[in-house]
């Protein structure tokens, strides 16, 4: 056995520095610092004393990081080779309509994958690159061109891999991640209010008497804004919940309610013909501040709670209790997640949340406010700067003649004037030959978008697929060329938080082998498809950025320093705001938008009577790219558990740890079985993370009309046991 050694090890840690930057998980943009040996080698991770995170980090923030020098890193780029055509899925857990029980920890396997690609310089990789999107564009026209960017980059890569679809390529065929999580979020908020962002910080809940918590399971999505919301709770806040799936904060809550799935828009107009009904609504507020209060006065008329209570499954009494304790609040704030907007009727979910908070004139006070909790820690930057097919940089309209003038002047080219198409219309796209390439940054359609068996034909039926990343995705294995990307660690820039504070986070080591910058790879690519970008730095390139989007105007690479400043900033010196529309909003006055409650395309029946509700969990992070990685993680949590209740279980058959067989529309899946309570009679959950356990084998492609999100939370499924898989 090694002898400890007292004085090599404090020689060792002598040699680490702390390096300060941020975290590279959540939208909560943990402020954290790493310790770093003179190898690069990542020691380990401090929470500094950031604005969002009081020095706190959660389990992937403190032991995340070593994803980063994992073995399967990319160093060199990598051409498919002739014989790997046609093109198809190249891993057996790819290929095939079944999802089944395999090893914990079921990354991509390289031995099975990495033959049918060979290494490549720079030059023939990027040339191939090139040569394939000029042929497709000369072709077929820009718009048969699409790419997909990613929420993990910084604000200067999203700005810049929007310019090169838009400015180089022609088409305003880009989106990210954004139109999966809250892109509802995002139409409702603009439609109500005139802006997408959030209206107030997480940590000011401390200053609301009452915070409802919609479709949100902050304690394993947003573990350090919740502990923020528990110690509000120990000091008098009353938190609500409102959920399908009973979260863990529940504990902390003064009320919760169990809702029946896709009951949403339901529940909250019963809490506002109730709070109309008893007068607790802000008449003063309502009258100065917002137009259509009629209109929603007549939709929530015909949602008595009697009504509401077979609608929902939640006890008129309890909606009853519930609305007075909304609408008595002197202050109230509303945060919402994935299970207010992954629906075909997100956006009308979030219609009423927005409606609840403007009916009470919880707008534009401490302890009030909109908080839509972001998922990436930079989906909200990524949305500033233009990643999205509808939106220049600063949710300025592609449609606007004004706007795109301004950015036709700043970046010297002519812009295409009608939206692109979004993340799953690109995929219907390409199936139906009008989209024929795509450039795919930092993303793994593959696992995250639904309808895996739809995505799979899709990626194979393309004429060019370009992938940059860190690994060989499932997404990879489509590709026809595959470039070497920088890991968070490896990069400098900036980042937006949920809670629009813009932060920079620095380079703590550098890419391994031949992996470059990002946004090196695609500077270089627009110069081989003749644009030369003169950019000496990532701080020129947020320049241009601020210089395109007035949203951040007065923020600068030196003005953000190490602590961050939010948006809007009002001058140089500022530290930006944090509470926004105290007296006015970006529209004048907001609307209310009544919403009837809507139809999920999938309802239960005989041959699939369960409802499967799909999401994230606390120690992994969406298709697990980076978590599965991540030795301390993946030992945590190696496999996938699907939730049964218990009463379900017994019926079903099924026995702790023993293996159920789900089965929807599309596909099927095999996974270990949790009991749990949390997940009503009827309803199960299963996280996205397992590719050996793929959710979206599963999963609904129907989208909401509005922000185009798929229905991630209610796919209906049959389910039985089955056998577990050999020794």
């Amino acid at each position: 056995m090694k002898q400890f050694n007292p004085e090599a090890e404090t020689a060792a840690l002598a040699d680490i520095q702390e390096v300060p930057t941020l975290c590279p998980y959540c939208g909560v943009g943990c402020a954290l610092s790493y310790g770093v040996d003179p190898a690069g080698t990542i020691h380990y991770a401090r929470g500094r004393d950031g604005w969002s995170n009081a020095e706190r980090l959660c389990v992937k923030g403190r032991y995340g990081f070593d994803y980063a020098a994992h073995s399967q890193r990319l160093t060199q780029p990598l051409i498919r080779r002739e014989s790997a055509y046609p093109r198809s899925a190249l891993s057996g857990y790819s290929r095939g309509q079944h999802s089944g029980p395999g090893k914990p920890g079921g990354i991509v396997d390289y031995a099975e994958v990495l033959p049918h690609f060979r290494p490549a310089s720079w030059e023939e990789a990027l040339d191939r690159v090139a040569d394939g999107f000029s042929q497709i564009r000369k072709a077929h026209g820009p718009g048969a061109l699409a790419g997909f960017g990613s929420a993990k980059g910084s604000n200067e890569e999203a700005y810049l891999f929007q310019k090169f679809m838009r400015a180089v390529i022609g088409t305003n065929n880009v989106d990210h991640c954004t139109r999966l999580c809250h892109a509802s979020s995002v139409y409702a908020l603009i439609e109500g209010i005139g802006s997408g962002a959030v209206t107030n910080v997480v940590r000011d809940v401390e200053n609301a008497e009452v915070a409802l918590l919609a479709g949100c399971n902050p304690t394993a999505n947003h573990p350090v804004a919740a502990t923020f919301m528990k110690q509000a709770a120990a000091t008098g806040t009353q938190l609500l919940a409102v959920n399908i799936r009973r979260p863990d904060i529940a504990d902390r809550c003064t009320q919760y309610c169990q809702i029946q799935p896709g009951s949403d828009v339901a529940f909250y107009n019963a809490v506002m013909h109730v709070i109309i009904d008893e007068n607790l609504h802000d008449r003063s507020f309502i009258d100065s501040r917002t137009e259509g209060f009629e209109a929603l006065k007549t939709a929530v008329e015909g949602y008595p709670p009697s009504v509401a209570e077979a609608l929902t499954g939640v006890p008129a009494n309890a909606i009853v209790e519930f609305a007075r304790r909304f609408g008595e609040a002197r202050s109230a704030m509303i945060f919402w997640g994935m299970g207010i907007s992954q629906h075909t009727f997100g956006t009308d979910n979030a219609r009423c949340l927005i409606a609840l908070a403007l009916l009470t004139g919880n707008v534009g006070r401490p302890g009030t406010g909109l908080h839509p909790l972001r998922g990436q820690n930079n989906v909200q930057g990524a949305s500033d700067a233009g990643l999205i097919p509808m939106y220049y940089p600063g949710y300025q309209p592609v449609t606007d003649p004004e706007a795109r003038q301004r950015l036709e002047a700043l970046w010297g080219v002519n812009l295409p004037d009608q939206p692109g198409l979004t993340t799953v219309e690109i995929t219907h796209a390409a199936l139906s030959g009008k989209v024929r390439g795509l450039y795919c940054l930092g993303e793994n359609p593959f696992l995250s978008d639904p309808d895996i068996n739809r995505v799979r034909e899709a990626l194979a039926s393309l004429d060019c697929l370009v992938v940059q990343d860190l690994f060989i995705t499932e997404t990879a294995e489509f590709a026809d060329v595959i470039l070497p990307a920088s890991a968070f660690m490896e990069k400098t820039g900036t980042f937006t938080n949920t809670d629009r504070r813009v932060q920079k986070g620095q380079a703590v080591r550098h890419p391994p082998g031949e992996a470059r910058q990002d946004w090196h790879i695609m500077r270089d690519l627009a110069e081989r498809l003749g644009h030369r970008w003169d950019y000496a730095n990532e701080a020129e390139i947020f320049d241009e950025l601020v210089a395109a989007a007035p949203l951040y105007r007065n923020l600068s690479h030196a003005s953000i320093g190490e602590t961050g400043r939010w948006y809007p900033c009002p001058d140089p010196a500022s530290d930006g705001e944090r509470l926004l529309f105290s007296e006015t909003f970006p529209i004048g006055r907001a609307r209310f938008v009544p919403a009837q409650l809507g139809s999920p395309r999938e309802r239960p029946d005989h041959r699939y009577p369960y409802v499967l509700n799909t999401g994230r969990q606390l120690e992994h992070w969406h298709t697990g790219v980076m978590t599965r990685r991540s030795r301390a993680l993946d030992a945590i949590a190696p496999e996938a558990r699907v939730e049964v209740h218990p009463d379900d279980a017994k019926a079903l058959g099924l026995e702790p740890d023993t293996w159920a067989e789900l089965t929807s529309r599309r596909g099927a899946v095999t996974v270990r079985v949790r009991m749990s309570r949390d997940v009503a009679r009827g309803t199960l959950f299963l996280p996205m993370h397992f590719r050996e356990a793929a959710a979206n084998l599963l999963t609904d492609p129907a989208l909401d009309p509005f922000g185009k999100i798929p229905a991630y939370k209610i796919t209906a499924v049959a389910v039985r046991s089955v056998p577990g898989p050999p020794p």
